[in-house]
């Protein structure tokens, strides 16, 4: 199975009743569920239970605990709402008997109107940057031996940073990146599909931008690091397998929450969706 078909397969879900849904689990090196995975499959499962053509413009995800790798989750889907032209979802992940994640999500049937928004940043194009899995496997003699072979493994979703792969730049630099991604492969048509896969990848390298002003690395061993929420607005129809530019910046670090935000572009400059993480930044007692 390629790369691409194993991830398309994680966000498939194996249907267990009605509204009640179960998936699988990626090991991306986080030691835990990937907090994108939980996300997108949560998606997924809402998606399962609206008639079209309505698609999802607006999501909202909690991180309660972490995922255990090694343990299928189970999606519970409540319907609070099928109206004129908006349906509501509640979505809960189950694990071991207790909830993992929350999700609310809306959708909307497509209607015309009044348009504007934001300018694309001017970057570099993404053929004239390097893939950073290249970066990270020229790396791989640092990496420490638990994580080598699973941070260098195959990825379905080409990364691209226009700054060089590296988490830790000083105190004079800017909480702030950008990065370019889409899928390895083609994606059959279906929107949720790339819904699902934006939001996947939407998760990646977020909550890290909030300590490029710090010195600190993701898996700096003294930092507790995890995601508290997530938000996902899409805006209008796009490809996660043509190129996709993530702007990111973090406003705020303060009280151990890091506050995060990104813009997602084609590459011909229409935004398309929008990103809000809250993420948990603390260090470790004893190990300041």
């Amino acid at each position: 199975m390629s790369i691409v078909k194993n991830l398309l397969s994680i966000l498939e879900l194996e249907p267990l009743e009605v509204n009640i849904y179960r998936g699988q689990n990626r090991d991306i090196g986080t030691g835990r569920v990937f907090g994108g995975q939980v996300f997108a499959q949560a998606l997924v499962a809402a998606r399962r239970t609206v008639d079209a053509p309505r698609e999802a413009h607006s999501v909202h995800g909690y991180f309660l605990r972490a995922g255990d790798l090694a343990t299928p989750i189970v999606f519970f889907v409540d319907r609070p709402r099928d109206g004129g032209s908006f349906t509501s979802r509640r979505v809960t992940a189950i694990q071991h008997g207790e909830a993992i994640f929350h999700l609310s999500a809306s959708f909307h049937v497509h209607e015309d109107g009044p348009e504007h928004q934001a300018m694309m940043p001017d970057v570099p194009s993404p053929e004239s940057l390097a893939p950073e899995l290249d970066q990270i496997r020229e790396r791989a003699a640092h990496l420490p031996d638990g994580l080598r072979e699973v941070l260098t493994q195959d990825r379905p979703i080409d990364f691209r940073p226009v700054l060089p792969a590296t988490w830790s730049r000083g105190d004079d630099s800017a909480p702030m990146r950008h990065m370019w991604f889409r899928t390895i492969a083609p994606l059959p048509d279906e929107t949720i599909v790339h819904q699902a896969v934006l939001a996947y990848a939407s998760d990646y390298g977020l909550l890290p931008t909030a300590l490029l002003p710090h010195d600190m690395a993701y898996h700096d061993p003294r930092m507790q690091i995890a995601s508290l929420d997530h938000t996902l607005w899409m805006h209008r129809p796009f490809r996660a397998d043509d190129w996709l530019l993530y702007s990111i910046d973090s406003p705020s670090l303060a009280g151990s929450r890091g506050f995060v935000r990104g813009q997602v572009f084609t590459r011909d400059g229409r935004l398309v969706a929008s990103v809000a993480q809250e993420g948990l930044l603390r260090f470790r007692e004893g190990k300041t």
